[in-house]
């Protein structure tokens, strides 16, 4: 995953894009990988740990009815998270990432591994579901790398 983050945190600096990001299930991991490449303080305006809805709420600006009618890991939770980090920050990116590491906490029709990744850009928003297999750890990393390379291929793309 480092050379992952390198390649972001080049393409971040080279396209002088900023971002921001609001993390869930990851707690903080995106952020520590991109605070590995040299001089992306330049770029990397905030990282924030949203872990409860409540924070969701108070640091983000997500909706405490969304979330009640949603859930915290549904696609509309990860939609608001991206935009409202983005907003609130000023940057040109928000990247969010909310879901179920496990082991418990998942339904039938949100089980374990199940992970929203959302991308709001000037453009719009992406968002990226995800069905992970593994135990807790291999979740987080496996949303991480997702997050990384929906970056990624963004900025390619720019």
């Amino acid at each position: 995953m480092t050379n992952l983050a390198e390649e972001v945190g080049r393409l971040l600096l080279e396209r002088a894009q900023t971002i921001a990001l609001a993390e869930s299930c990851t707690g903080g991991l995106i952020t520590s990988c991109l605070v590995d490449v040299p001089g992306i303080s330049s770029v990397l305006e905030r990282g924030v740990v949203t872990y409860s809805n409540a924070s969701k709420t108070d640091l983000i600006g997500v909706p405490a009815g969304l979330i009640e009618r949603y859930g915290a890991v549904s696609r509309e939770t990860a939609h608001a998270m991206a935009v409202g980090i983005r907003e609130r920050a000023d940057t040109d990116i928000g990247l969010a990432v909310t879901g179920i590491a496990g082991p418990g906490g998942g339904t039938p029709e949100k089980p374990v591994g199940t992970v929203f990744v959302a991308l709001a850009t000037t453009e719009g928003v992406e968002i990226v579901e995800c069905r992970f297999q593994g135990d807790r750890k291999s979740v987080r990393e496996q949303s991480v790398k997702t997050a990384l390379e929906t970056l990624r291929k963004y900025l390619q793309g720019r």
